[in-house]
C-alpha cells in the first residue's frame, strides 16, 4: 500500500522548474489531479481546462475521435464534417479509385451531400466516458479473485469492461463497447466507453501531388510541404444514432465541432494536440532500447526494403498495380523509414547513455530507499532480454516475410475441414465447406490483389528469410524445396503459384467440382499456409517460455521510477487511448549552422517542383493559383501562402490527422508527421529537436476552395479572422 500511495503522490503532485513542459502524452481525466493548468497557461493557454475535458458537459475533447483503425480526426462543421490526413484517408480514397476513376492522381471533391461516397468498413470512434478502476483491479488482487500477472491480460480485462459497462446506465446501448487498458505499466487502470459509427462517407480529397508531396524521400523530413489532408463525413439514421450504411442515413448533428481560425500563427505561440497516440516506450530499459534495434528495427527495415523495391518497380510500370498497392506501399514505407531514423536517431541522440544515466540514478535510489524489489529489478529485465533477443529476432522476421509480405496462401483450416467430411462422406459439410472456399478464395484474389506481383515478391522474400533466420525458425516448406524442387526456390514459387489450388480460377473451379483428399493433401498452397501457422505457434511458445513475469517487472520499474521523479508528474506510455500534449510553434537547429524556421510556403513546393521525379510532381492548377497569387483570404500578411508549421508537441503513430488547436481553442492545423532528427522520441523524448510536423489550415481551406472548388464546405465550417 505503501508504495501505491507514493506512486499516486508521483502522478498527482507537479513541480514547475527543472522539466519542460513539452514532453507528456497526458491522460485527460488527470489534467487536475496533475495540476497541469498552470502549466499550460504559462505556456500560452487562455481557455479554461474544464472547456478542454469535463465528464459532465460536452468540451473539445467530444470533437475528436479515431479516424479508422490508427488514426485521429476531428470533426469541423455542425453536420459531422471530419478532417484528417490524407495518408489516413488513403485506405478510402484507394478503394473508390480505379483506372477509370483515379482518386488517388486527382483528387476528389464533393460538391454536394449527394455526391459524397459511402466508404463500407471505415468507422469513426468517439470516447463518450471514462472510467477509473484501479481501486477495483486492487481488491480483485487483494481478495485473489485474480493474480497480479492476469490483471494484465485480455481475459481479465474483457471482463473487467463488459462488468463496469454493465453496471453503467449506458448498458444495452448497442453502439458503445467498454475497453479496458493498464495505464503506468499495470499501476492504475481505466475502462473507456467508446460509441461507433459505421456510416461514414467520403467528401474531399486532394491530389496525391498535393497529399503525399514529397513521398518517401521527405517523409519525417523537415522542411515540408505537404498538403496532407483529407475529409470525411459522419452519418446517422434519422434519429442520429449510428447505422449502417442507408441512403435515408442523415449527416450527424455533432455535439460539439472546432472553429477554425485564420488568424494565423506566431513563433512562440500555445499549440495543443488532442488525439490517439498509438504506442511509446519511454520507460524501456538501456537492454530493452538495444532490443528495440537489432531484433525490431533492422529485421523489420531488411524485410520491406527488399519488398518495396519489386512494388516500385510494378507500380511504375503499370497504373492498375500502382492503384491497387498503392495504399500497402506506404503503409509499409512509413515504418520501414521511420525504424531506420530511429535506430539512428537513438545513437546521434545517445539514448542508451540516458538510459544507463537513468539505471544508475534508479540504483542509487532503491538503495536509499532499501527497496531489494527496486535494486534487482533492472537486472531481471536485462535477463528477460537476453533471453527474448534472438526469438523477436525471428518472429519479426518471420511476421514482415509472412504476415505483412507475401499475401498468397490457402485457408488450410478449411481444407481439414473438407477434407474430414469428403472422408465422412458428409454430403452437407461437403457443401458448407465448399462454400467456406469460394468467400476465402475471393478474399485472397481481391481487387488490391496481383497473382503476378506478389509472386515476385516472394522469390524475393522466400530466400531472405531462409538466409535470415535459424533452421528452428524455417516453416517444414523449406524441407519441400529442398527435397522436391532441389534446393530451387524460383521452381518452388512458380509451382505454388501455378499449380496450387488457390491459384487461380481455373484451378480453383476444376477443385470443387471434384474435391478429393488427394488434392487436399498434395497442394503446395495448403502446405505452404499450414506450415507457416505452425512455425508461428512454435516462436510464440518459445517467445511466451522466455517471457516469464515481465509486466510484473516493468510495474515494478515504473513505480519506482514515478517514486524517484516525484514530485514531477510522469504521463503514461501510449496505448491508442485520447491524450492532450501541450507546446508551442517553435523553429529548431538540427545541426552546427543549420536552422530550420517554424514554417514553409508554397514557394517551397514550386522550388521542389520535379516533373520526372513523381515524388514532386505539382497539378497545373496549383502552379496557376500560385502565379496569380488567387490565395484569398488565406494568405500570410506578406502574400505568401502557407503550408506547414512546426510546434514542440509530443505525438507518434496514432497522432496522425490530429488537431493542432491554439490557446484559444480553435484549430490551426492537422498533425501529420514527427522530424527526422528526433526519430527516437518513442522512446526518449529530447526537448530540443522533437517536433510535430503540421498542415497549416490555412492552406487546407485554400486547396478545397481554390484548387478543389468546395465552397459549399467551407460555408459549413465556423471560421474566425
Amino acid at each position: 500500500m505503501k508504495k501505491l500511495k507514493a506512486l499516486a503522490l508521483a502522478l498527482v503532485c507537479a513541480i514547475f522548474a527543472p522539466v519542460k513542459a513539452d514532453e507528456g502524452m497526458w491522460l485527460l481525466q488527470l489534467m487536475k489531479e496533475q495540476n497541469l493548468a498552470d502549466r499550460m497557461k504559462a505556456q500560452g493557454l487562455k481557455m479554461d481546462i474544464a472547456d478542454i475535458y469535463n465528464p459532465e458537459k460536452v468540451t473539445l475533447k467530444d470533437a475528436v475521435g479515431i479516424f479508422g483503425r490508427g488514426c485521429t480526426g476531428e470533426i469541423i462543421s455542425a453536420d459531422g464534417l471530419i478532417l484528417t490526413n490524407h495518408h489516413c484517408g488513403y485506405d478510402a480514397i484507394q478503394q473508390h479509385s480505379s483506372v477509370e476513376h483515379d482518386y488517388l492522381t486527382n483528387g476528389f471533391w464533393a460538391k454536394n451531400r449527394s455526391e459524397e461516397l459511402p466508404t463500407p468498413g471505415l468507422t469513426f470512434k468517439f470516447v463518450e466516458r471514462i472510467v477509473d478502476v484501479t481501486d477495483k483491479v486492487n481488491e480483485d488482487i487483494k481478495k485473489g479473485e485474480v493474480s497480479e500477472i492476469k490483471t494484465f491480460g485480455a481475459e481479465y480485462l474483457s471482463k473487467l469492461a463488459k462488468e463496469t459497462l454493465k453496471k453503467s446506465d449506458l448498458k444495452g446501448d448497442k453502439s458503445i463497447y467498454a475497453d479496458a487498458l493498464p495505464f503506468y505499466e499495470g499501476n492504475r487502470f481505466y475502462v473507456f466507453f467508446i460509441r461507433t459509427y459505421n456510416d461514414i462517407r467520403m467528401v474531399a480529397a486532394p491530389p496525391s501531388s498535393i497529399g503525399k508531396f514529397g513521398g518517401e524521400t521527405d517523409n519525417w523530413m523537415w522542411p515540408r510541404h505537404t498538403g496532407d489532408f483529407s475529409m470525411f463525413r459522419v452519418y446517422t439514421d434519422k434519429n442520429g444514432n449510428p447505422a449502417e450504411y442507408s441512403k435515408d442515413n442523415i449527416p450527424l448533428k455533432a455535439k460539439k465541432h472546432l472553429t477554425i481560425s485564420l488568424r494565423g500563427l506566431q513563433e512562440g505561440d500555445y499549440a495543443m494536440i488532442m488525439g490517439f497516440p498509438g504506442s511509446t516506450s519511454r520507460y524501456l530499459t538501456e537492454s530493452e532500447v538495444k532490443l528495440r534495434m537489432q531484433s525490431t528495427n533492422v529485421p523489420r527495415i531488411t524485410v520491406r526494403e527488399a519488398r518495396q523495391n519489386v512494388l516500385r518497380r510494378e507500380m511504375a510500370a503499370s497504373d492498375k498495380v500502382r492503384i491497387q498497392y498503392a495504399s500497402k506501399f506506404a503503409s509499409s514505407s512509413n515504418y520501414w523509414k521511420n525504424s531506420i531514423g530511429m535506430n539512428k536517431a537513438i545513437i546521434d541522440n545517445q539514448v542508451l547513455e540516458t538510459k544507463a544515466e537513468q539505471e544508475a540514478k534508479f540504483a542509487e535510489f532503491a538503495k536509499s530507499q532499501n527497496n531489494t524489489a527496486y535494486a534487482e529489478v533492472v537486472a531481471k529485465i536485462d535477463e528477460y532480454v537476453a533471453n527474448v533477443a534472438p526469438i523477436t529476432r525471428e518472429m519479426t522476421f518471420f511476421n514482415e516475410t509472412f504476415r505483412t509480405g507475401i499475401e498468397f496462401g490457402a485457408t488450410f483450416m478449411i481444407f481439414e475441414e473438407l477434407k474430414t467430411a469428403l472422408q465422412k462422406n458428409k454430403k452437407k459439410d461437403i457443401e458448407k465447406n465448399i462454400l467456406a472456399l469460394k468467400d476465402a478464395f475471393a478474399s485472397v484474389h481481391n481487387k488490391d490483389y496481383d497473382h503476378e506481383v506478389d509472386r515476385k515478391v516472394a522469390k524475393v522474400l522466400i530466400p531472405l528469410y531462409a538466409e535470415s533466420v535459424s533452421a528452428e525458425a524455417k516453416p517444414a516448406f523449406y524441407q519441400t524445396i529442398q527435397n522436391q524442387f532441389k534446393g530451387d526456390y524460383n521452381a518452388y514459387i512458380d509451382a505454388l503459384y501455378n499449380k496450387s489450388i488457390f491459384a487461380n480460377e481455373k484451378n480453383f473451379n476444376a477443385f470443387i467440382q471434384h474435391p478429393t483428399v488427394k488434392a487436399i493433401e498434395s497442394d503446395l498452397a495448403i502446405q505452404f499456409s499450414s506450415s507457416k501457422n505452425e512455425t508461428s505457434k512454435k516462436l510464440h511458445e518459445r517467445l511466451n517460455a522466455a517471457t516469464g513475469d515481465i509486466d510484473l517487472l516493468h510495474k515494478t520499474y515504473v513505480r519506482g521510477l514515478c517514486e524517484m521523479y516525484a514530485p514531477t508528474p510522469k504521463a503514461p506510455d501510449a496505448n491508442f487511448t485520447i491524450r492532450l500534449t501541450y507546446g508551442n510553434v517553435k523553429a529548431y537547429d538540427p545541426k552546427d549552422g543549420i536552422h530550420y524556421k517554424y514554417y514553409t510556403t508554397l514557394k517551397g513546393v514550386m522550388e521542389k517542383e520535379n516533373p520526372n521525379n513523381p515524388e514532386f510532381v505539382v497539378p497545373a492548377k496549383l502552379k496557376e493559383l500560385y502565379a496569380t497569387k488567387n490565395f484569398g483570404r488565406y494568405a500570410l500578411p506578406n502574400g505568401e501562402m502557407p503550408t506547414c508549421f512546426l510546434t514542440t508537441n509530443d505525438i507518434t503513430g496514432g497522432n496522425s490527422g490530429s488537431p493542432v488547436i491554439n490557446g484559444n481553442g480553435e484549430l490551426i492545423g492537422c498533425a501529420f508527421d514527427g522530424n527526422w532528427e528526433s526519430l527516437s522520441g518513442d522512446i526518449n523524448f529530447d526537448n530540443q529537436l522533437q517536433r510535430c510536423i503540421a498542415v497549416d489550415i490555412r492552406y487546407v481551406l485554400f486547396i478545397v476552395e481554390k484548387l478543389g472548388g468546395c465552397k459549399n464546405l467551407i460555408d459549413e465550417m465556423t471560421i474566425v479572422e
